[in-house]
């Protein structure tokens, strides 16, 4: 079963969604895909430190 996802809405600068952009196509992922995956890997690790 996927997890439950939900949309939001955020403003980023437009220099970061350009570098976020290009490392999402190196990486063969949407640029939902990658940030959801930095979010989780930096959520985690910040678990680890708690």
């Amino acid at each position: 079963m996927k997890p439950l996802k939900s949309k939001v809405s955020i403003t980023l600068d437009s220099d970061m969604i350009a570098q976020l952009k290009e490392l999402a196509e190196n990486d063969d992922r949407s640029f939902s895909q990658f940030i959801n995956m930095i979010l989780k890997e930096y959520l985690n690790q910040k678990n680890k430190e708690a």
